[in-house]
């Protein structure tokens, strides 16, 4: 075998004869169709494309490790969290929200942080930002909100308009928005910024007792932003700064690490705390409940190949393992949809085989067929259940905890609706050049708006966070804050 020719080959393994000219009838007549290396090449390359994710399009990704520190077994039956020193390998992805696959790393934009932890019970997503809130609160609004921040269908330009306008109806945005105008709002690397998996989870232990959790990835880098001018410069000269730093860092051994925790709600709780627990626009206060250690993860080898590893690496909040479930969060529920059919969509019915999104442990089931089923689909093993042939079966031990559910079927919002106090803390928590910055921020953003109603509007809103903050954008804007907002 080490004798054999390095033969270029189609994609069935045949000898290619000739890859410098095309099959023709004469040096000058016209291609032949039976040239079906060509028709194979071309064929190929018009697919080397798989369509861009609609959100998250531009990210870098890499490989590395999960390490528990912390004994939480009480809390969670999750294989992967059983015991302290215990390590997981996992796999992360980074990414800008709405720009497109080309777009500018620097830009002001919420961050993805997405994790998958290939446990020994199966693949473990954590779909989550570098911000601890959302825009909305139920999924219904997602695609409006998400065609708000892409391009005029008819001008096809960024639409400052449709983004406040929609802000402006969305008062439960004000958080976030408030975040994303900040110092925040722009990370100076994807290393330098916390992660969270912003939604309320539920974590069950080995008796079945519950509780509601959530994430905060906290980067031990510390974290550093930029300013809007030097991103918007960084844009122009470096479109892909984070992506490049994200690689270097490793490549030169400079791993990146994150400490992992969790804030931990009894379940009860959720019926009496100030805020619904539930609600993606809203934070925990860690005074209530403070974080509980749970581990590390160190960030520390580079992908081979990108396209491989990180453009066809699908991630999912449903994608889960014994001892996390999830909560009622209606931005979650609709995720639990959107995001594997996505990716069923994006790169295929089986992506989950490939080998970037593939567990590590056997997955025996009976999905069969579909596009791009690469292994050998089952072979002549039974193939529906329940049989009478030894084929796989449940594991009632493994069934997703029971919970009470009430109610009449409605489209119904959330009973709270005070999308202000939190926003207006956040604002007072910042220091005199902090809230300087965030105000030139907004004012700059908002200047571009056709409309003074659009405008007062969310003046409105800052207004009833925090009157200075309304006045000073009011004024940002040469307008007045409304009269019957005061």
């Amino acid at each position: 075998m080490s004798n054999q020719k390095n033969n270029l080959t189609t994609s069935w393994g045949a000898p290619v004869g000739d890859n410098q000219n095309s099959m023709t009838a004469g040096s000058r007549g016209p291609t032949l169709i039976q040239d079906v290396h060509l028709l194979e090449k071309l064929a190929h390359f018009n697919r080397e494309r798989v369509p861009e994710r609609v959100v998250h399009a531009k990210g870098a990704g890499t490989h590395g490790y999960f390490e528990v520190t912390n004994d939480v077994t009480k809390y969670t039956k999750a294989n992967f969290l059983s015991e302290v020193g215990k390590r997981t390998p996992l796999f992360v992805r980074f990414s800008t929200v709405a720009g497109e696959n080309g777009s500018a790393d620097s830009v002001r934009d919420p961050r993805g942080f997405a994790v998958k932890f290939y446990t020994e019970e199966g693949n473990y997503d954590l779909v989550g930002n570098n911000t601890p809130v959302f825009f909305i609160r139920d999924a219904i609004k997602f695609p409006d909100f998400i065609h708000t921040q892409k391009r005029h269908p008819q001008t096809h330009l960024k639409n400052p308009n449709a983004i406040w306008d929609f802000w402006s109806l969305s008062p439960e945005s004000l958080h976030q928005v408030t975040i994303l105008m900040s110092d925040r709002g722009i990370p100076a690397t994807y290393r330098h910024m916390n992660g969270y998996g912003s939604h309320t989870f539920k974590w069950v232990n080995a008796d079945g007792d519950g509780v509601w959790v959530k994430y905060h990835f906290k980067t031990a880098q510390g974290i550093k932003n930029l300013t809007e001018e030097v991103g918007t410069r960084i844009a122009g000269e470096n479109p892909d700064y984070h992506t490049e730093d994200l690689f270097n860092a490793i490549e030169n051994g400079d791993f990146p690490e994150w400490k992992v925790y969790v804030q931990i709600m009894p379940l009860k709780d959720a019926n009496t705390y100030r805020f619904d627990p539930f609600d993606v626009t809203k934070v925990w206060s860690q005074k209530d409940y403070p974080l509980v250690e749970v581990g590390r993860m160190v960030l520390n080898r580079n992908p081979e190949n990108y396209f491989a590893e990180v453009e066809q690496a699908t991630f999912s909040p449903g994608t889960l393992v014994p001892g996390i479930d999830v909560s009622p969060d209606k931005m979650l529920q609709g995720r639990l949809f959107a995001y594997s059919d996505a990716h069923r969509y994006r790169v295929g019915a089986n992506h989950q085989a490939l080998p970037i999104n593939r567990p590590r442990n056997e997955v025996k089931n009976y999905q069969r067929d579909g596009q791009m089923r690469f292994d050998n689909n089952g072979g002549s093993s039974v193939y529906y259940e329940p049989n009478s042939y030894g084929g796989p079966t449940e594991a009632p031990e493994n069934k997703q905890a029971a919970f009470p559910v009430s109610g009449v079927a409605d489209s119904v919002g959330y009973d709270h609706n005070d999308h202000y106090t939190q926003a207006g803390d956040l604002y007072r928590l910042m220091s005199n050049d902090e809230r300087t910055r965030l105000i030139e921020n907004i004012v700059n953003a908002m200047k571009p708006v056709k409309s003074d109603e659009i405008k007062l509007r969310q003046i409105g809103h800052f207004y009833k966070a925090d009157p200075e903050y309304g006045t000073r954008i009011a004024e940002g804007l040469g307008l007045s804050v409304p009269q019957e907002v005061k």
